[in-house]
């Protein structure tokens, strides 16, 4: 069954990483995608993997003032009509209060925050039409995250805090549900380079501490996208204004052995 059949779907920074995997995703399910990124080439790449009928490709800095639009209008334009937005696009950085400079911190708050807001706004009224919906990737670190991920933590949590303000207003008052995924850690292909750069071995990946992957692995991109293909999909129904998080342990409160080994970030 597919079950985005016929959807036109603007899916931001799918060029690689999660986003390419719920691109792949949509399409398998039978949706068209407007991919998106900064790394033309794996973006023409993408495209041509998933077809000219079923893809097509806009490469720009979401923080510029007019992303936003060409998005919307490209999905429109190539497909039609507008049916999910899925915010993926992110930049993620190390850093604390020492170390991260307020232009540094506004530049991420832009992309990671904002950009959503003003994509959302961008497509309010192609998504009333459709009676669609919005999909924010946050990211499990929204809850209070890492000392050394600060800037982008506090990102996450003010995208959280407006799915679930605007899953609520634009659910009653134009019939577009909002929702988010929260990722915990994910093998992309970028987490796995800066793994390389902080000096970790080839196959860091393979001996986890049980403490981080109790299931010996961390989280896949497909399976991130395997959740997202439900929350954009009618079988999820009105529900609107939730916030759920995927990881293979219970993230609040939890009290892991003391005993466990670390790895480095």
């Amino acid at each position: 069954m597919e079950r985005l059949k016929d959807k036109s779907i603007i899916v931001t920074g799918s060029c690689t990483g999660i986003g390419k995997a719920i691109a792949k995703r949509c399409v398998e399910e039978g949706a068209k995608v407007v991919i998106h990124g900064l790394e033309e080439e794996w973006g023409k790449e993408l495209v041509e993997e998933l077809g000219p009928d079923n893809a097509t490709l806009l490469i720009e800095d979401l923080g510029t003032e007019d992303c936003p639009k060409h998005l919307v209008n490209l999905a429109v334009e190539k497909f039609g009509k507008l049916d999910a937005i899925v915010n993926n696009a992110a930049i993620v950085a190390s850093g604390n209060i020492y170390d991260t400079e307020p232009e540094d911190f506004r530049r991420i708050f832009e992309i990671n925050t904002l950009a959503p807001y003003r994509l959302i706004r961008a497509a309010l009224l192609e998504l009333e039409k459709t009676m669609g919906c919005v999909l924010n990737i946050g990211s499990v670190n929204a809850w209070c995250g890492e000392p050394n991920l600060m800037a982008y933590s506090v990102s996450k949590g003010g995208l959280m805090t407006m799915t679930r303000n605007l899953g609520d207003t634009l659910m009653r008052e134009h019939g577009v549900r909002v929702n988010q995924i929260n990722p915990g850690w994910v093998l992309t292909e970028n987490e796995a380079a800066r793994k390389k750069e902080h000096g970790l071995k080839e196959n860091w990946d393979a001996d986890l501490p049980k403490m981080f992957a109790p299931a010996g692995r961390i989280l896949k991109p497909a399976e991130i996208a395997a959740a997202a293909a439900y929350w954009l999909a009618d079988e999820s129904g009105p529900i609107s204004g939730q916030v759920l998080d995927l990881e293979q342990h219970p993230f609040i409160g939890r009290n892991p052995p003391k005993d466990e080994s670390t790895i480095p970030t």
